[in-house]
């Protein structure tokens, strides 16, 4: 090798961020590769040697390693004691011993092997780059440009790495267009031949949550907080958040003048239904509210089974309960409670039915409304 490879190893080393002795190691392990490849003659191909590259002048060497013993079955491999200590004297069985077997024509072995290696420590170091640049990003929000569709994978731009949305993290009934951009929710990052590989998705609850971020000031500075999302994408969300300050509605802060931030969201999902819902400490009273738009005129709760059977106006029944039962099922996810939804002329029944049959009632707390 000569300087200006040396030169070379220097300059990528500050350019990417790599350790200098991690090329020179790198190097010296691709020439003891070339070497054994090259240069190997008989038994003696099999020996053991280490390459050195003097740092300052790139001068390679190329050493056998042998082990000092008093008796040699092993020419390759070993070096009696005697012929050891016409080396240095000293020696003992066990030393190992370093001869300097460097080839005439080596150094240009060397050199090009040496650009061979510096070529793959630079794709190496700029997927390296790259992936720890993305996988800082699990778990936010990206702005992709859908590029091409194979089967139902989706391929996306995501500056310098590509995302994959494939099927099962596609919003039901979104239609996407090759060339358009939207927002999408990093899952994970992983290492590939080609790069970092992303793994994005469009139904993930976080992606809601990054959005609001994004839309809401009052969230990013830590006054409003999200308690809980329940989302079927592509259908409806319910978002349950919370202020700090008494004085901030947290509801009204997510809706914005108007309408607008949450407008823009539900404009980014492609017309998802959003339900903002008040979070309170009190079950009872969280409950209530995530029914909404329905009413509730009483919750009982069961603290022991994180149960509840809340009473609702016989109008709002098939309100509370939501089509094919999704508001229920989508406020039992946000609290974290099984709900029972009963009209009033229910309740008011099973009443009446355990007061003639004598049979005491379940141990429900009220939490009236």
């Amino acid at each position: 090798m000569n300087r200006e490879v040396i030169e070379a190893i220097r300059a990528l080393a500050a350019e990417k961020g790599i350790s200098k002795e991690i090329l020179f190691n790198a190097i010296e392990e691709a020439l003891k590769t070339a070497y054994r490849k090259n240069f190997k003659r008989g038994a003696s191909g099999a020996q053991n040697v280490r390459v050195a590259i003097d740092r300052d002048n790139g001068q390679v060497t190329v050493y056998a390693r042998k082990t000092v013993v008093d008796d040699v079955t092993d020419d390759s491999q070993e070096l009696s004691v005697d012929d050891a200590r016409l080396i240095q004297p000293g020696y003992e069985p066990g030393d190992i011993v370093e001869i300097e077997i460097t080839p005439r024509d080596f150094g240009r072995v060397a050199a090009q092997t040496a650009k061979q290696v510096m070529l793959q420590r630079i794709r190496e170091a700029e997927r390296g780059v790259e992936y720890d640049e993305y996988a800082e990003k699990e778990n936010e929000a990206l702005t992709a440009i859908l590029e091409r569709q194979e089967g139902r994978m989706i391929y996306v731009a995501l500056g310098r790495a590509e995302g994959i949305l494939d099927g099962a993290n596609q919003t039901p009934g979104e239609t996407y267009k090759m060339g358009e951009h939207l927002k999408v929710y990093v899952l994970e990052v992983s290492k590939s031949a080609k790069g970092p590989q992303v793994r994005v998705s469009r139904t993930h609850p976080g992606l809601v949550k990054r959005l609001f971020e994004l839309e809401v000031p009052e969230i990013q500075n830590g006054l409003v907080q999200i308690k809980s999302i329940a989302r079927e994408a592509g259908n409806r969300t319910k978002i349950a958040v919370h202020s700090i300050d008494p004085s901030i509605d947290p509801v009204g802060s997510c809706v914005g003048p108007r309408g607008t931030r949450v407008e823009r969201v539900v404009g980014e999902l492609m017309g998802e239904k959003i339900d903002i819902i008040k979070w309170s400490s009190d079950p009872a009273e969280f409950i209530a509210n995530a029914l909404n738009p329905a009413r509730a005129l009483n919750v009982f709760t069961s603290d022991s089974e994180k149960a509840c059977r809340v009473v609702v106006p016989d109008s709002q029944l098939s309100l509370a309960i939501g089509k094919e039962g999704q508001n229920a099922r989508l406020a039992a996810r946000l609290t974290g409670w099984r709900i029972d939804i009963k009209s009033q002329s229910q309740a008011e029944a099973l009443i009446t039915t355990a007061d003639e049959s004598n049979v005491p009632n379940e141990n429900w707390e009220d939490g009236a409304q």
